[in-house]
């Protein structure tokens, strides 16, 4: 029947086709890997597996149960697993601390000085990576001696609790504080601070890469006009929410030939 007359409508078929190719590539490996590994690639795919020896633990949580592609924990070792707990935990509280740290200033900063010897008020502070070069050194200095006292009296690590669980520190961190009694509460409530810290870490080390390039945590990409993605940012398959994605910079030199075969490829691919 020839191709379709209605530009805009042939430009969002085009870019459906794209996207379910994409998606049905990494379904198709997916697959393969699963029939390969098991035998089949169904549900009851799992029924012959041995149960693993942390799947049990908290943070593992639908719809990925418990999740180890790098194989980390496949020896079994309770010690290994408890420091990359301890560490998961207090790289997730830091992360979480951080975008607060991102997203607060923006709305509100403190009145008065930060540093009144140095006329620094707390408005002067830019947001977000600019921010490091106008703190004063005595400021960074007092940080590290505060973080400092704190995880060697009030948040000490104690061998004898759970990771990342102090003695003195209750309900969302407070020194002090009363912590949570019931146990089904508590449980969702720690399950909940782990996948709330998963994303924190995605989340602040994107914002320092958008504000790396733009100097913006909030990834104005207009502001970057150096970047070499712009070449190709207009063509189809660029879609919410991603945009032009491009991780490993295969279109960094701007090569149209290159780019067009790689789309060609990319097609043939996704239709097969």
């Amino acid at each position: 029947s020839g191709p379709m007359q209605d530009a805009e409508g042939r430009k969002r078929k085009l870019n459906s086709e794209l996207a379910n190719g994409r998606l049905a590539m990494v379904a198709i490996m997916g697959m393969m890997f699963q029939d390969g590994t098991f035998g089949n690639t169904g549900p009851d795919m799992w029924g012959g597996l041995q149960p693993f020896a942390f799947e049990t633990e908290l943070g593992v949580q639908a719809p990925v149960g418990f999740w180890d592609p790098a194989g980390m924990t496949k020896d079994g070792d309770a010690l290994a697993f408890r420091r990359r707990r301890e560490t998961e935990l207090k790289h997730g509280r830091v992360a979480m601390l951080a975008c607060m740290g991102y997203i607060v200033p923006e709305y509100f900063k403190f009145p008065g000085y930060l540093a009144p010897k140095a006329d620094l008020a707390f408005a002067d502070v830019p947001n977000g990576l600019a921010a490091i070069s106008k703190v004063p050194e005595a400021g960074w200095c007092q940080w590290f001696a505060f973080v400092g006292a704190l995880e060697t009296n009030i948040f000490a690590a104690d061998a004898s609790r759970d990771p990342g669980d102090y003695a003195n520190a209750g309900r969302l961190g407070l020194p002090f504080a009363d912590g949570i009694d019931d146990p089904e509460k508590r449980k969702r409530g720690l399950n909940a601070e782990l996948a709330n810290g998963r994303l924190a870490m995605m989340a602040i080390i994107g914002m320092f890469f958008q504000d790396g390039l733009t100097g913006s945590a909030w990834g104005d990409w207009t502001l970057y006009t150096d970047s070499p993605l712009r070449a190709f940012e207009n063509e189809l398959g660029v879609q919410d929410p991603v945009g032009f994605w491009d991780p490993l910079g295969f279109t960094a030199d701007g090569d149209l030939l290159a780019f067009k075969r790689r789309r060609c490829v990319e097609l043939k691919h996704g239709r097969i």
